[in-house]
């Protein structure tokens, strides 16, 4: 194919784009890529780089592709965006996430790139979420052409780093991510596109997809189905060079540090402040010059530049510092970068805090006493989300109202600033009154004014205690020794702030109870304590930032976007309410004209004494249009519970102008696999 006879767009900055190239598969499927091709690839092959996403590349993820592709092409890359089968105008459909089908179709498209005539036959893969998962997964494959990675906010352990289960609890965003996702699969292809085929394509899509949550909620176990695609079962299988970066504002911040301290490979990791958001344009600042780092990374591994890439720290993070507590917008965080030349490091020493008898933290134990906790089901109303697109009520806030209602232990104010890089660990001697029952626990920075930021988290099926593939029912009363890894952190305590850790049974909505009330008991002394990993000596380094904060194109606004959180309590029924809103208004893409606006409507609600009364009800819309086009999907989906039975539903409608297209229903119970 002349591929450079077909480009639909030349700029005047050295780079054309290919809006809608066809990659076909042996399978006779056709995926769909837009493609940014620098000048000199006419004469000159370049290397390439590789995003393959089921978010739509000419709407869902068009102005950040917008962001960067350019910067490479100019920087001599070929940037290849491909829509996964069964996602925007990409034939086909989609099975799972990160299906062995899915991952073929990666190594296929990869090989695709590589024979083209204006690639050198070198290619990188990138993505972020999604894309950094299935960019580490593709390269545990080893296809021939794929020569280094960049995994931004990943996972290397599928069961208890990502969006369903978190070491045996059930993550509410299991049930957001569901509905988002069965939303996306059911969005259409685009009639400029693919033609009159667009409505027979779209029908299919309709008629074939299922609700991803059947099948996510069936696997409660650490099993074979989510062993697949965990890279860190096998970190052998990993041979190209790897950059991976995260955001202590997000849920997905623990795999570079993790994916340092295992591989052989040239890896570095990053963690800054941000949100789940690619770094030049995430929130809180300080932003990282994204395009700059990932430039001096492709220099290095696809073109073989000299550039000192390979001599870059180990690991590089931030240590934020006077984080400021609550929903508003968190627009800056306070902190410094510092940098380790090695990961794990020996400048990290464990420092102990032992739980004492009184509700403190000190650095002896003391006399052994029982604590008990049973906190009210809706203790953790400020929890935030795990999945973070905005610095605002998307994240952890005050966590005074949590706190009242947990069992809590905290030093005196400090006398000098503690810095912490690392997964801090609690060890608890506890018993539960039920064969199982979850914990949450909470590192907290308590600030001289009273306000409470949730530096870490950490939280447990207790029944999951010694693994996730075989859980074993607790003795009821008896006292276990458990040990709760919280997540990866960055964070300096300052003079005067308290340490915190607040112990509660119930964690809602962020995790989802067990079937009934939950009482513990925490034994203090010698083997109940706080472990945390204590930077010793900062090695201040400088991150550039981006020079512009307009990375990103504005598109124009038909209608503004609204995002509200709000809490409910109704102290005549005990029954609290959690409320989302998030409308993305109606945009609409300046060259090729579609519309588009997603609307998420969520609602959880729980009896404070209640665990059993837990639900939740997501309804999201979608629209795109143009000209006289206009489509519509409406997703319903609804959860449930009894003692022994996960009760789930839900809708599919799907719009053509106002008139009604097809309509698809689920129903099904799926019995709760806590032990």
């Amino acid at each position: 194919m002349a591929l450079l006879d077909k480009l639909s767009t030349v700029t005047p900055d050295r780079y054309s784009i290919l809006e809608n190239a066809v990659i076909p598969l042996r399978d006779g499927v056709r995926l769909y890529a837009r493609i940014w091709l620098p000048e000199e690839a006419q004469q000159t092959p370049v290397p390439a780089v590789l995003e393959f996403l089921p978010y739509r590349r000419r709407d869902g993820t068009a102005a950040r592709d917008e962001s960067t592709y350019p910067v490479f092409a100019q920087s001599g890359y070929a940037g290849v965006r491909v829509d996964l089968r069964g996602h925007g105008d990409s034939q086909g459909l989609i099975e799972d996430e990160y299906s062995s089908v899915e991952l073929a179709d990666a190594i296929e498209v990869i090989a695709w790139i590589a024979e083209q005539t204006w690639c050198t036959g070198s290619v990188g893969m990138m993505g972020i979420s999604w894309g950094g998962f299935n960019s580490l997964q593709v390269a545990a494959l080893r296809p021939p052409a794929l020569k280094a990675v960049i995994s931004l906010s990943t996972s290397t352990d599928r069961y208890n780093d990502d969006i369903h289960y978190k070491n045996g609890c059930h993550l509410a965003a299991n049930f957001y991510w569901s509905a988002t996702m069965l939303s996306y699969g059911s969005r259409p292809p685009d009639p400029d596109v693919v033609g009159e085929a667009w409505k027979s394509q779209w029908l299919s899509r309709l008629e074939k997809i299922d609700l991803p949550l059947l099948t996510w909620v069936t696997h409660q176990r650490r099993d074979q189905y989510w062993e697949h695609g965990s890279v860190g079962d096998d970190w052998s299988a990993l041979a190209v060079p790897i950059l991976a970066i995260g955001g202590w504002a997000d849920g997905y911040r623990n795999a570079p540090p993790d994916l340092v301290a295992n591989l052989v490979t040239p890896t570095k990791a990053i963690n800054g402040p941000w949100i789940h958001k690619y770094p030049h344009f995430a929130w809180p600042k300080p932003r990282l010059d994204f395009h700059a780092e990932a430039v001096r990374w492709w220099d290095r591994w696809l073109k073989g530049v000299s550039n000192g890439a390979d001599q870059l720290p180990a690991y590089r993070a931030y240590l934020s510092e006077k984080v400021p507590a609550g929903s508003e917008w968190r627009s800056d965080e306070p902190g410094n970068w510092v940098a380790l030349d090695e990961w794990p490091s020996t400048d990290i020493q464990q420092r102990v805090f032992y739980f004492n008898e009184k509700g403190t933290l000190g650095d002896q134990p003391n006399n052994d006493v029982l604590h008990t906790i049973s906190t009210p089901q809706d203790c953790g109303v400020s929890s935030g989300e795990y999945f973070t697109l905005k610095p605002d009520a998307e994240l952890a806030g005050d966590q005074r109202e949590d706190d009242a209602d947990s069992l809590c232990f905290e030093t005196d104010p400090l006398d000098g600033p503690l810095d912490i890089l690392g997964r801090p660990t609690v060890q608890l001697d506890v018993g539960i009154d039920q064969k199982y029952g979850n914990l949450a626990i909470r590192l907290v920075d308590v600030h001289p004014d009273g306000t409470c930021h949730r530096v870490s988290l950490g939280v447990i099926n207790l029944a999951h205690r010694a693994g996730n593939k075989k859980p074993r029912a607790m003795r009821v009363g008896q006292i276990t020794n458990v040990t709760v890894r919280l997540d990866e952190t960055g964070h300096c305590f300052q003079v005067g702030h308290r340490i915190r850790v607040a112990i509660s049974t119930s964690y809602w909505p962020y995790i989802l109870p067990p079937p009934f009330v939950v009482t513990a008991t925490i034994k203090t002394g010698d083997k109940s304590s706080l472990n945390l990993p204590v930077l010793m000596h900062r090695k201040q380094v400088v991150m550039p930032e981006p020079a512009s904060n307009e990375l990103v194109p504005d598109y124009p606004m038909i209608s503004q976007p609204v995002s509200r959180r709000t809490v409910e309590k109704d102290f005549a029924t005990d029954m609290t309410r959690f409320l989302i809103y998030e409308d993305t208004g109606l945009a609409v893409h300046p060259q090729n004209g579609i519309q588009f606006q997603e609307i998420r409507r969520e609602t959880w609600e729980i009896d404070r004494n209640d665990p059993l009364s837990v639900t939740a009800v997501a309804h999201l819309t979608a629209l795109r249009s143009r000209d006289s086009w206009h489509v519509r999907t409406e997703i319903k989906q609804t959860l449930s519970v009894d003692e022994c039975f996960y009760f789930l539903e839900a809708e599919l409608e799907s719009y053509e102008g106002g008139q009604h297209v097809l309509h698809r229903k689920w129903e099904k119970a799926i019995k709760r696999d806590f032990t």
